[in-house]
């Protein structure tokens, strides 16, 4: 490896030219990369729900639809807009009750279920039906459109609403989360490192990095807003490390006497060793969470376990040859860093270690307890500011028309009128629904069908289906929500073995109970993976068993807090969050451990060889978690989207409690549990005898 280091170090402008040309194709890749904005799409595609959508989509050309409530208007200015809307580019057909019934009926001679449908109190309802999906270029061009031909009394609400109100906040946010945690970063950097301009070369190179990862997620077919807003903010947090031990490394060959090019060739050489290891248990925190159902997962899984990958690789080829050519301007702007000797935390943590293994252990009921009982919510609309059109619009249409979800209800088209006509009359008396709409309800039993519109008819026949459309009153994802849904499929099994509920809230009852296995599923494997890497790093049974139930601890604390602080989470940062945390974390501990072998080794007690570990390995766990906790909390002050905000406030406040349980308590465990590790791992040296201990045991107690 040594002379990889000398060819990066010999050759640093040939590389940074290289690098620097690579970064084109990143840019524009990054550009074109499709961005995703319905979390509810990377649902398994073997649920009923999911293929219920895809009948609903192919047959019923139901890609996606938004709900158009307009309130005091006359019915001609009414029909005025809607024939705007009909011509507008991506709208497939507008309905409204000119389709079935002529206008200049008075509303209050309708039938009730034809009124209900259409008319509230001083508003009227029309459904408009795209060509495309909901987040579909031509579908948000169409929103776009049909938003200019509307004024103050018209709310226009569904999926396709939210996700061109998500996407521009989105797009105006991100670039704002990057600049202020790159500032933090900055910040941190300047008053922890030993160089005012340090701090910017690493960002400079972490940021080909970040570019790099960025420009290579075509081949996933895009990713999610909430992986496109977090990726580069936690990509720097995760791999600032990586920069620090490289720099710590060079400086020290340095002082050894070696010119420029040879202590970056064995800084190379000896960080390759520490950084490939320690980002092993990063990048397979990020891999388990491609295990999730959720197809999201892989899409945050992949996207940041590759972020990791390009993290190392730059730290070492682009960074070495950056620092080579600006180490005047690194050195001439050194200073002494803020950070203290941490003589006293190292003396108080080993004299105190007894007191801290019991704060371990207690500590551990009331996190196992906050964390069980954190509130989860589904409701992703919840975590978009309430001023958005859409969410204003979603609002309206549930005060108007007591309308939050829609379901459909899809069967067999060789089910006979009379069973249709039961199966909607039962669905209707469930509790909770407000109206079911069929076919039958617009024909009845004496009217003709050829009579009935051809509109009409597609709406709820098409290519061997049937289709029911009913609304209900609750919110999905609530538990009324999901017991409704239980009793309305149990309905149409009754009538239609292969009957599909398909809507909101089927999807996110079935989000709900697949949250519940992955979150499970995720937590096993990253523990399990970081637990295979740490026994082969050290050669042994005890240590990971110590290390990761210490982390295990943080990542309990810190989900438990909502909890205490009456406060709810988005689903998604109940699965990712904790990994993310271990992932990212766990290198503090490994730190701490590979540091108390070393001082072990070096003939020092074990008490001695821990106040030398807990002195030394502070500064650059403290440099690190600060560094990540000031470019995420940043993120969770200013950001507008929940989802995002609460993200990044849990990853934050994770890197702070990792910290704090790192330098504090697995000092105390190393030290009681260390004749333990000696007898359960290979190589591990023990200086002391027991008596020896005993006795120095109460020379630090005195």
């Amino acid at each position: 490896m040594e002379r990889f280091g000398k060819f990066i170090a010999k050759n640093r402008v040939l590389v940074l030219i290289v690098a620097t040309i690579l970064l084109i194709p990143a840019f524009y890749e990054m550009a074109s990369t499709k961005i995703n904005y319905d979390l509810l799409s990377y649902l398994p595609e073997d649920l009923d729900t999911t293929r219920g959508q895809k009948i609903m989509e192919e047959s019923f050309g139901r890609k996606s639809t938004a709900f158009l409530v307009i309130e005091d208007m006359p019915s001609k200015d009414v029909k005025k807009i809607k024939e705007k809307i009909i011509d507008i580019e991506g709208v497939e057909e507008v309905t409204w009750i000119d389709d079935i019934l002529d206008t200049r009926i008075p509303k209050e001679m309708l039938p009730s279920k034809i009124r209900d449908v259409f008319y509230s109190e001083n508003s009227t309802l029309l459904l408009i039906k795209f060509e495309d999906q909901s987040s579909s270029p031509i579908t948000q061009d169409a929103i776009t459109s049909i938003r200019g031909v509307l004024d103050r009394q018209c709310f226009l609400s569904g999926a396709a609403a939210i996700a061109k109100d998500t996407k521009a906040l989105s797009d105006k946010e991100t670039p704002r989360y990057i600049l202020l945690a790159v500032v933090l970063a900055v910040i941190v950097l300047m008053l922890t490192m030993e160089s005012t301009f340090i701090p910017v070369v690493f960002l400079i190179s972490i940021g080909y990095a970040i570019v790099y990862n960025l420009g290579t997620n075509q081949f996933l077919d895009g990713m999610s807003y909430v992986t496109k807003a977090l990726a580069a903010v936690l990509q720097l947090g995760v791999t600032m490390d990586y920069s620090i031990f490289l720099m710590h490394r060079y400086e020290e060959e340095l002082e050894r006497g070696l010119d420029k090019e040879s202590a970056m060739a064995k800084a190379i050489a000896n960080t390759f060793t520490s950084v490939t290891g320690s980002s092993l248990t990063t990048i397979a925190g990020f891999l388990a969470i491609c295990a999730m159902q959720l197809t999201l997962g892989i899409d945050i899984g992949l996207v940041m376990a590759k972020g990791v990958a390009f993290g190392v690789l730059s730290t070492l080829t682009i960074l070495p040859a950056f620092i080579l050519v600006f180490d005047k301007l690194i050195h001439r702007f050194s200073h002494r860093t803020l950070l203290p000797s941490f003589e006293k935390t190292s003396s108080f943590v080993t004299r105190h270690y007894k007191t801290f293994v019991i704060i371990f252990i207690l500590a551990f009921l009331p996190a196992i307890f906050g964390a069980k009982n954190t509130e989860v919510y589904y409701n992703l609309d919840e975590s978009l500011p309430r001023d958005l059109e859409s969410i204003i619009a979603t609002r309206k249409l549930k005060e108007d028309f007591d309308m939050n979800s829609t379901d459909f209800i899809i069967v067999s088209d060789d089910i006979p009128s009379y069973q249709l006509r039961e199966m909607a009359d039962e669905i209707a008396k469930v509790e909770g629904v407000n109206e079911v709409l069929s076919y039958d309800s617009f024909i009845g039993q004496r009217i003709p069908e050829s009579f009935i519109p051809e509109e009409v008819r597609e709406i709820f026949k098409s290519d061997g289906y049937n289709m029911m459309i009913a609304s209900s009153e609750y919110k999905p994802a609530r538990d009324e929500a999901n017991a409704q849904i239980e009793k309305i499929q149990s309905i149409v099994k009754r009538y239609d073995q292969d009957g599909i509920v398909a809507g909101e809230a089927p999807l996110t009852k079935d989000l709900i109970e697949i949250t519940e296995q992955d979150m499970k599923r995720v937590n096993y494997l990253s523990i399990a993976a970081i637990f295979i890497i740490i026994a082969i790093v050290f050669n042994s049974i005890s240590i990971p068993i110590i290390l990761v139930m210490s982390i295990q601890l943080a990542i309990l604390v810190n989900m438990g807090l909502p909890y205490y602080m009456g406060s709810s989470i988005p689903f998604i940062a109940s699965i990712v969050v904790g990994t993310i945390q271990l992932g990212a974390t766990v290198d503090y501990a490994i730190l701490m451990a590979t540091r108390f072998r070393e001082e072990l080794g070096n003939g020092h007690d074990k008490y001695t060889a821990m106040k030398i570990t807990v002195r030394e390995s502070a500064k650059s766990i403290v440099a690190s978690a600060m560094t990540f906790f000031a470019a995420t909390a940043g993120v969770a002050i200013i950001s507008h989207m929940d989802v995002v905000k609460t993200l990044c406030m849990l990853i934050a406040r994770g890197a702070i409690i990792s910290m704090i349980v790192i330098i504090c308590i697995l000092p105390s465990l190393l030290i009681v549990f260390e004749g333990f590790i000696a007898r359960t791992s290979k190589g591990w040296v023990s200086q002391r005898t027991e008596r020896q201990s005993k006795r120095h045991e109460h020379i630090v107690a005195q």
